[in-house]
């Protein structure tokens, strides 16, 4: 027959996987693209959308 755990013991047990959980999670939101290095947009591409004004053609 199995023994019952220790109350110490299961909160030790719950406390390591919480911290575990948490780590995770933050080096997972910490896991974005990579930033590009280039400040222009690549050679040879073309605008295929161009933004319109839309200041001062609200109605009144």
């Amino acid at each position: 027959m199995l023994e019952r755990t220790s109350t110490t013991g299961r909160y030790a047990r719950s406390l390591i996987a919480a911290v575990i959980a948490v780590s995770a999670l933050v080096l997972a939101a910490n896991a974005g693209p990579a930033r590009a290095t280039e400040v222009h947009p690549a050679e040879g591409t073309t605008q295929t959308h161009r933004a319109t004004e839309t200041a001062g053609t609200a109605a009144d």
